[in-house]
């Protein structure tokens, strides 16, 4: 298949003009099938902002936003549910949209977790029920996935564990992922291009490029681009929901 036609989304030169100021302004790029791009910047450095224009959900004052693929799925940061109702994962699983329990079981399978099919929502751990959230994404096989901050309320080995399936989604359905991050610590295994935002792109490029950048140094601080967990290995196993390794 040719790049044109793995190519998915294209911004250019975007911007987001709101309450007499930018939010954003001047973000360009692309994403193609099977590739994972992040990004990262600090609070209110335009990455939601960013990705909802990736999304068609805002419309760039400035700029040109061009979409190849309708098969779009997201994951928000933040997700509102009552707690206090009985909701189980398969029904939750059905609040947006019709799937079928095939589609579920699958869906729940890639993200490891189709044990919990009945369980009640409210019993579910953070990253128990990030995957479930993720598995909800998935179970239509988007093209383009968005993922805004999916690893938020997850322990440090349930991060790793989210990363390894978040690599794992888009080799095995081989969509294009855009991830948000507030940095870039253990992202560095699960992605390809990284884009550094504070309003505009300060730098991007490979993982291990952006760390050395001065820009990035300059937003993150030398000790944090020194000290960074690339977190690059070959797998000679896997990760279990709480990020246990399996041999």
């Amino acid at each position: 298949m040719s790049e044109k036609n793995n190519l998915l989304v294209k911004l250019e030169n975007g911007g987001i003009f709101k309450s007499s100021k930018w939010l954003v302004r001047g973000v360009s790029l692309e994403i193609n099938k099977g590739q994972i791009v992040t990004l990262i910047g600090p609070n209110g450095s335009g990455k939601t902002t960013t990705a909802k224009m990736v999304l068609d959900i805002l419309s760039p004052d400035e700029g040109v936003m061009k979409s190849f693929t309708k098969k779009v799925a997201y994951v928000p940061q933040k997700i509102s549910i009552d707690w206090t109702l009985p909701l189980r994962v398969i029904d939750f699983m059905q609040l947006t949209s019709k799937l079928s329990q095939n589609e579920i079981i699958e869906s729940l399978s890639l993200t490891g977790v189709e044990q919990l099919l009945y369980n009640q929502i409210h019993n579910l751990s953070g990253g128990e029920f990030q995957r479930v959230l993720i598995a909800r994404a998935v179970a239509k096989k988007p093209e383009f996935l968005v993922l805004d901050e999916p690893v938020q309320g997850v322990d440090f080995n349930g991060e790793i564990a989210l990363y390894d399936l978040i690599k794992k989604i888009s080799s095995t359905l081989n969509c294009g992922i855009l991830l948000i991050s507030h940095d870039l610590h253990f992202v560095m295994s699960a992605t390809d291009h990284v884009i550094c935002l504070n309003g505009h792109i300060c730098c991007s490029g490979t993982p291990s490029a952006v760390v050395k950048d001065s820009a990035y140094i300059e937003l993150f601080g030398e000790h944090r681009s020194k000290t960074l967990a690339y977190y690059q290995h070959d797998h000679d196993h896997s990760h279990e929901t709480d990020g246990s390794v399996v041999n």
